[in-house]
């Protein structure tokens, strides 16, 4: 991009919050019911309030409420004093009752900051329902979503690229996991980016475009990184950028208009008279005190942990922090090694390596390993009783089966040998069976020797000791 322009987001994200009702009734709060004869179950969460009958009253969920001001803490913003609920008003097929219940002048959330960005505010609102148009020349309306608690965040315009904005997005949605305040789901709508974004010269402000319903974290940096050089494209042309509402083709990958944007005065806001007006500070569970006691370790505490009590790699780390179920199995692993590093590292490098790996071919990543068995693992590996082959073996079957590692080592004959007679009978017959590559090794090919050992493993099955069967070796062919 030429230096001339610099470009400003701004990122708008809704989080649908798993309470057991919606925002403002007592429906179920379940918008994605689980198949039934390969038809979802549409408009079966509703009840008059939430389809806006005449005559109905809307309540306040206080677990939602909860849940947004743990996320403030998270980040560190400032929970407010006093808040309220607006009516914001737009005529569409899935707000019933022709507005939205949001939050405008007074959001429960102000400041923050994560991962180096700014947050403006974070406010509480009722989701939309949801419009489906792949049936033909119509389309169907599922209110199960209708009146979902929904979560919005909303950063200052300080994100100059599509990598930032990226890592930020993955950032909140670990701690909105971690505090089991959301699913986070993105494929799933649970989780939804918007970007507002505008290049400019250093002259004048640009003007904003907002890419709508980014649903991957891989749409959200390809989105930005497009609409940034399409605006400079066309500012480069003398023209202006226009002021409106643009969709990300994933296929195609580019960004496509799709209406003017609205300006705030559109939705002619007002304090919402069916609700009372919110003194948070006169609720004794709302206190920034009680709301403590409730909060878990985050990520970006449990990574220092990692980084000072255990001393493993940033790489490992990271991997601990995203997958709860690996960072679990990790931590119950090394409890049983009294603070040895060289244990605990080892136990990382399995996990983030082998164990990990088998993830590929399943979606149980621990599988059946218990902590427990594990621990026993890593200290017959560190005491030589087991080959890195036979190891790796015995893992693969604790995964699938379960069971302790010393009694698959017996049943397998996997438990290392080191005896030198019976590896010294390995050996000879290594020699035998491979004469061409003896005579490349005596010829001076070092690397014909580690052909050699690893015939010699795959005799054993993997039991042999490797670097006595290598010395051995070496010893015999001179």
């Amino acid at each position: 991009m030429s230096n001339k322009y610099k470009p400003t987001i701004g990122l708008e994200i809704h989080a649908e919050l798993k309470t057991k009702t919606k925002m403002f009734c007592s429906s179920k709060n379940d918008p994605d019911l689980p198949a039934q004869a390969g038809e979802k179950s549409p408009n079966v969460n509703i009840c008059p309030i939430c389809m806006a009958h005449p005559g109905t009253l809307p309540v306040i969920n206080k677990e939602a409420v909860k849940s947004v001001l743990k996320v403030g803490l998270a980040i560190n913003g400032e929970i407010a004093d006093f808040s309220e609920f607006d009516r914001k008003n737009y005529f569409y097929p899935d707000i019933p009752k022709g507005y939205q219940i949001s939050q405008y002048k007074y959001p429960l959330i102000s400041g923050g900051e994560l991962v180096g960005v700014k947050v403006t505010r974070i406010h509480l609102e009722e989701d939309t329902a949801r419009t489906i148009h792949d049936r033909g020349d119509f389309s169907l309306i599922d209110y199960n979503r209708a009146g979902v608690p929904l979560m919005e965040l909303v950063t200052e315009p300080v994100i100059e690229d599509g990598e930032t904005a990226v890592k930020f997005a993955k950032e909140l949605q670990l701690i909105l996991k971690y505090l089991n305040v959301s699913d986070a789901d993105m494929e799933k709508g649970q989780m939804r980016v918007e970007a507002n974004i505008s290049v400019s010269d250093s002259k004048t402000l640009g003007t904003k475009v907002e890419v709508k319903n980014l649903n991957s974290f891989r749409s959200v940096g390809l989105a930005i990184d497009f609409e940034i050089k399409r605006q400079t494209e066309v500012l480069g042309r003398g023209e202006s950028v226009k002021h409106e509402t643009r969709g990300w083709d994933d296929k195609k990958q580019i960004t496509f208009s799709q209406r003017e944007k609205e300006l705030s005065h559109d939705y002619r806001y007002f304090p919402e008279p069916d609700l009372p007006k919110l003194k948070l500070s006169e609720i004794k569970e709302f206190s920034k005190e009680s709301l403590l006691k409730e909060m878990p370790e985050l990520p970006s505490d449990k990574r220092e942990r990692y980084k000072k009590e255990c001393e493993i790699k940033n790489e490992d780390i990271e991997i601990f922090v995203i997958n709860k179920e690996l960072g679990n199995l990790f931590e119950e692993t090394i409890k049983f090694f009294g603070g040895d590093k060289n244990l605990i590292k080892l136990t990382s490098n399995y996990i983030t390596s082998d164990i990990i790996g088998f993830a590929k071919n399943s979606d149980d990543v621990v599988g059946k390993i218990e902590p427990k068995y594990l621990s026993e693992l890593i200290k017959m590996i560190n005491t030589n009783v087991l080959s890195s082959r036979g190891a790796k073996n015995i893992l693969f079957i604790m995964h699938n089966d379960g069971g302790s590692p010393e009694k698959i080592a017996k049943e397998n004959n996997l438990l290392q040998v080191s005896d030198r007679e019976e590896l010294r009978a390995i050996v000879e017959q290594i020699i035998e069976d491979n004469s061409s590559v003896v005579e490349e090794y005596k010829t001076g090919k070092e690397s014909a020797l580690q052909y050699l050992v690893g015939q010699g493993m795959k005799k054993s099955k993997g039991s042999a000791n490797p670097e006595l069967l290598r010395e051995i070796l070496a010893s015999i062919l001179g």
